[in-house]
């Protein structure tokens, strides 16, 4: 469970930033995307490495 101590006279819109920050940070949405579309690792795995030659290819034009 996410607390945000608040003062008295403290904005209450600079908690909710805090709040949306430590909520952001515990992962919770990341997760629940990725669980509702299940996706086979043999598919997560070529999309890392995709996306690996990708990179490398820009550092490559780069030089």
């Amino acid at each position: 469970m996410i607390i945000v101590p608040v003062k008295e006279g403290d904005n209450i819109e600079r908690a909710l930033k805090k709040f949306k920050r430590k909520y952001e940070k515990t992962g919770i949405v990341k997760e629940l995307r990725n669980r509702q579309a299940f996706e086979k690792p043999s598919i997560t795995n070529r999309k890392k490495m995709m996306k690996a030659v990708y990179v490398q290819q820009l550092r490559n034009r780069e030089e």
